[in-house]
């Protein structure tokens, strides 16, 4: 992606003087274009440096534009990589030094065409292959471990293999009566060449029949085991891509949240759509066309033996050379494709992220900025499915043209048997069939190669997922009894650093106690951890270091399933609500509360009153992520979903941040009416939904600066006053 420059800098430009040729720098602001005179014939084009560059020396002859734009391409280079930078250091906080410069050029320029027409040039920095996206990893264990996962992936198969080896039988049996049909033509063929005379002609029906009949039955019954084997693989296959989706959609829901930070939707949808697909279709063509292919080679082989050992002969020293070429062609494609299938998905992630943002796409008029960055990635995309569809092309018809010559040789060197009295006439017709039945099974075998390698590439995506093991696992240890438990909550000396930012410590030696029945409040400036807090709460990561206790018991000692589940109530600043009914939106909180349960929730959440208002009730169908309903409704049907499973433990993350002023003070009546004999933990931003709790922690870089209830820190006139001062001045 070309992104454009935002900073703040001067621009060199070149200008014209009296005395020569100079070098100046213009302090305009960057994406302002300066005009910059360039050789004889004195034409102007607007150029902009997105950095600020050292000056080179004055020049006495003006260079060409070419030489201009690539020294200027060159100094923001040594810029960025901080060897002009001022007193020679590093140029920190801009660009890595493995970035790169690039050109983005008027419409019908080209470098090679010359610099003289040109309408608009402009110098941007260009991130290797990086755009908003993060890289998809690159150079993994798959590479060497295809063939491995390809055949872990047919594991799956166990539940059908009866109907599998049918399949084959039926393939095996189809390619063997396809061997036969050359011997079968070649007595028909033999029977015909001996009526030659008239006078035997009374005869041939007779003669012809049988050979005729057995012909035909031949046919028929290749026809029926090739339908056969092509229905049962359909179905099979079938099965097997949702066996396939079904084990990769679970494995990923059971993935660590850190995993979800560093991969694209777009990334892990493409491989539940597409990369199955992929290897569905391989698996069908292999199996029934490879097959089949295999065994019509292998029968053709021993059956020309049989007719000429001498013919046969030419096919054995030509066919190793062939088959050596293929595999040595295939090891190149195999990284061709996956590196296909990886540029396909990052495109397919920015369709996916553009689309499940588009009133913030809307929003900001970046339609036109969407679709060329898709096209871009798409491009990117389509340049090696090109090379690798080149490649397979080659292949195939490198093979075709050695196959072609084969069946010449057999043609040539037959011909000359048959005028020596080596072979009959029926025996050469036999053999050049079975030539050619081996030159189409080749050939469909090459074709398939190609399928073969895009399938091998996508099994390995598909596995490297089912086989992955998420470090915190969904189930598994204590749960505490409902009656004993009164989910009291300890953070002790909690350092927490995200596995995506390893070398930023977002918590530093955090230590805060949450009594039972007590509302704690965290607030502080934006970027502060405050919303860590929570998410280490609800165990979506471990700690890097000290340890979070509910009861005395580490949460890494609790199960999962019975902390989130039945435990804990969590309500974040961004709800997120399905596309289905209102009423299967709350009971998402407990699957097994009843239609009275629902409306229980919805009223402590004072959602009731405008649920009642629609048409439809809570039989409402919300849009995706409720597009079709307020922040302030949306809320409040999250807070209704929370409170169902009747939680020990409720966390609201500025769950009142998307209210007015009315709803704000009816959903804070209901917070405080639910906080009775639970523990209450509060991430707040709007400091006046707070005042009233027991506890206020003020957290700031990462830790806590300050502690106490509403007065007591207004008192103390620090920290926490001062934010409560400019919030209210904001306000006002």
């Amino acid at each position: 992606m070309l992104f454009a420059g935002k900073f703040q800098g001067s621009i060199l430009v070149r200008s014209k003087i009296e005395k020569g040729w100079q070098w100046m720098s213009a302090g305009t602001k960057c994406k302002q274009k300066s005009p910059l005179t360039i050789g004889q014939n004195a034409k102007k084009v607007p150029i902009s440096l997105h950095h600020v560059v050292r000056a080179p020396p004055p020049r006495s002859t003006p260079p060409t534009v070419h030489q201009l734009l690539r020294e200027s391409i060159q100094r923001v280079r040594n810029h960025v990589q901080g060897s002009v930078f001022k007193n020679q250091s590093r140029a920190k906080g801009l660009w890595k030094p493995s970035q790169t410069l690039a050109f983005g050029v008027g419409a019908g320029v080209a470098l090679h065409t010359g610099w003289s027409k040109m309408n608009r040039a402009e110098c941007k920095v260009k991130a290797n292959g990086a755009t908003r996206l993060l890289e998809v990893k690159k150079g993994s264990d798959l590479e060497t471990n295809n063939g491995e996962h390809f055949w872990e992936v047919l594991r799956f198969l166990r539940e059908d293999v009866w109907y599998l080896l049918a399949a084959v039988a039926s393939a095996m049996l189809a390619a063997f009566i396809n061997v036969q049909i050359p011997l079968l033509l070649g007595d028909l063929v033999q029977v015909v060449s001996e009526f030659t005379v008239r006078e035997h002609a009374g005869n041939y029906l007779d003669a012809v029949t049988r050979p005729a009949l057995r012909l035909i039955s031949a046919y028929g019954i290749q026809a029926v085991c090739t339908c056969g084997y092509i229905a049962i693989l359909s179905s099979v296959g079938e099965q097997l891509a949702t066996r396939l989706r079904t084990a990769l959609f679970t494995s990923l829901l059971k993935q660590d949240i850190a995993f979800f930070d560093i991969h694209h939707t777009g990334e892990l949808v493409n491989r539940l759509s597409a990369d199955v697909q992929d290897f569905k279709s391989s698996f069908k063509l292999c199996i029934s066309q490879g097959l089949r292919g295999t065994t019509q080679i292998a029968g053709s082989v021993v059956c020309m033996y049989g007719l000429s050992p001498k013919l046969t002969g030419v096919l054995v020293i030509t066919l190793p050379i062939i088959v050596l070429a293929g595999a040595a062609i295939g090891a190149v494609l195999r990284k061709l494709a996956r590196d296909a299938q990886e540029q396909t998905s990052r495109a397919m992630s920015v369709a996916d992220e553009a689309l499940a943002n588009m009133r913030t796409v809307r929003a900001f008029a970046m339609e036109e900025q969407e679709a060329a960055l898709f096209s871009q990635e798409l491009d990117r995309a389509s340049g090696l499915q090109s090379r690798l569809g080149f490649g397979i092309g080659l292949f195939q018809g490198l093979t075709n043209l050695a196959l072609n010559g084969l069946v010449l040789s057999v043609v040539y060197y037959g011909g000359y048997l048959l005028a020596s009295n080596e072979v009959q006439a029926g025996q050469l017709m036999s053999f050049l069939v079975a030539s050619q039945n081996v030159q189409r099974s080749l050939a469909a075998i090459s074709i398939l190669f190609g399928q073969a390698v895009r399938g091998v590439s996508a099994a390995g995506r598909v596995m490297e997922y089912i086989k992955m093991e998420p470090s915190i696992p969904l189930t598994g240890g204590k749960c505490i009894l409902y009656h004993s438990l009164y989910a009291n909550v300890e953070f002790d000396g909690v350092t927490f650093s995200y596995p995506s930012r390893p070398q930023q410590t977002v918590l530093k030696d955090f230590s805060l106690s949450c009594p039972r029945g007590k509302v704690i409040a965290i607030c502080g400036p934006s970027g502060a951890g405050k919303s860590t807090v929570t998410a280490l709460m609800e165990r979506f990561y471990d700690v890097t270091a000290g340890s979070i206790k509910v009861d005395g018991i580490e949460v890494t000692e609790l199960d999962p399933s019975w902390l989130r589940g039945r435990t804990i109530g969590y309500i974040n600043q961004e709800p997120t609500l399905f596309a289905t009914s209102i009423r299967e939106n709350i009971r998402y909180g407990d699957p097994q509360a009843t239609d009275v349960e629902v409306e229980e929730a919805a009223k402590l959440a004072n959602a009731h009153g405008f649920i009642q208002d629609f048409p439809s009730g809570y039989d409402t169908v919300l849009g995706e992520r409720g597009a079709t309903i307020s922040g302030g409704q949306k809320q409040r049907i999250a807070i209704a979903r929370a409170l169902i499973k009747r939680p020990s433990i409720l966390i609201l993350d500025e769950a009142t941040s998307a209210l007015d002023a009315e709803a704000e003070r009816l959903v804070q009546d209901t917070i405080n009416a639910v906080s009775k004999g639970r523990t209450v933990l509060i991430i707040a931003h709007r400091l006046s939904t707070i005042q009233n709790a027991d506890v206020i922690a003020v957290l700031s870089d990462g830790r806590i600066q300050e502690i106490g209830s509403h007065t007591e820190l207004m008192k103390r006139k620090g920290m926490y006053a001062d934010l409560v001062q400019r919030q209210a001045s904001h306000d006002h």
